[in-house]
This record gives C-alpha cells, structure tokens and sequence, in this order.
C-alpha cells in the first residue's frame, strides 16, 4: 500500500489493507444487490470508477447505476467514470496475454494514473473467461500475479464470478488466487489464499503435465 487509507465498506463488512477481492454470485440482480452500495460510496467518495462489463451488459449497466441516483454521464465527463468492455479489455485481438493486462493494470492504478482521484474502485465482470478452458487457465495464473501490483496500491479491486459459468475446479483455484472473496453475499478474508510466490509454479508445474499429457509424453 502506499499510504494508509480509510477503509472501504463492501458487502456487510470493510475492507483494510487487503483489496482485491473474488466475488461469486448466482445472478446479474444478486451482483448489483451486493456491489451497487460500495459502487455508490465510491462515486459519493470522489474515487474513480472503472468498471469492466460485457458488452451485452452495457446499457443495464448504464440504467442500474442510473436507477441508484448515480450521475453517469456527469461523472464521465469530470473524468470519475470509466465503463468498458471486457471482451475489448482483456481480448484484443482475441487473445488474453497476461503480460499486456498487467502492464495495463500498472498503468490504471492510482499510484500510477495522472487522473487526480485519491483512488480507485474497479469492478471487472470476468464471464468472458468461461468461452474457454485455456482463458480459464490463463485467468487463473493471471489473478495470482496481479496481486504483486495491488499490494502496492491502495484501490480496491472486485472481479465477479457467476457460479453456473465456472467449473467446481475452476472456482477453487480463482478463491485461492485472492487474498479477500465474497460468497453468499458476505465479504470475509480469504483463509485459502495463497500469495504468487507459493500458487504460481504449483499452477505451472500443473500446465506442464497438461502439456505433457496431450502431447503424449
């Protein structure tokens, strides 16, 4: 971190020092219930808002925050708000490379970012993962690496789950990848994460036999 902020209230509890949160949900309206008051708070605030949707969720996107008393389109103009597409996001060009979204998180981070605002609150709708077990894989390794940058940052970081889009195996391995997750509703420190220097060459050494396994080896 690099000052001490004040802490941020999400989903029944708050968050301190530790910002990047999984956040699993079975519904579009389960997702807003939960988030659309720490969304709110943050606009109120004056933190920046990044938000990653996909693209056929932009307009509800739009009208939600609307319907909770938030000025979008004054809050992008003053620079406040920004909505993206994740597939424009994290598939340029179609393909996820990981090394291209860190460099990009480094640059959104407000350490880094010449926006003017004390942080920032970025919500990234992570659906477009489930299309493929290799973007899945890559997420997965990708979670636990970009928690080297949010440590040194004070924003706060939300990636959203839906439960029905993700294997049993896959959702394991996204909560160990995050030291903070909300399930049911309920945010709680995350006793299964584990830091990138001890998940990162169990998952590689697991890609390696996957590799080794479909070439025949």
């Amino acid at each position: 971190m690099t000052n001490v902020t004040p802490p941020i209230s999400l989903a029944g509890s708050r968050l301190g020092d530790t910002r990047h949160v999984c956040a699993f949900f079975h519904s579009d309206d389960e997702e807003y219930r939960v988030l659309l008051p720490f969304i709110k708070d943050g606009f109120d605030c004056g933190d920046k808002a990044i938000h990653v949707v996909h693209p056929d969720q932009h307009l509800d996107h739009l009208q939600r925050l609307a319907a909770s008393g938030i000025d979008t389109a004054a809050a992008e103009e003053r620079g406040q708000f920004e909505l993206r597409r994740n597939t424009d996001t994290y598939l340029r060009d179609g393909q996820f490379d990981q090394d291209r979204m860190l460099e990009m998180f480094e640059q959104l981070a407000s350490g880094n970012a010449k926006h003017g605002f004390p942080r920032s609150r970025i919500v990234c709708r992570m659906d477009w993962a489930a299309d493929s077990r290799l973007f899945v894989d890559d997420v997965i390794e990708f979670e636990s690496r970009v928690n080297d940058i949010w440590h040194r940052h004070d924003d706060a970081v939300i990636c959203t789950y839906h439960l029905a889009q993700f294997a049993g195996d896959a959702v394991i391995d996204i909560i160990r990848t995050h030291p903070m997750v909300i399930i049911g509703g309920i945010l709680q420190r995350n006793p299964f994460y584990l830091p990138p220097q001890q998940l990162l060459p169990e998952l590689r050494e697991r890609r390696a036999k996957q590799v080794s396994r479909a070439a025949g080896v």
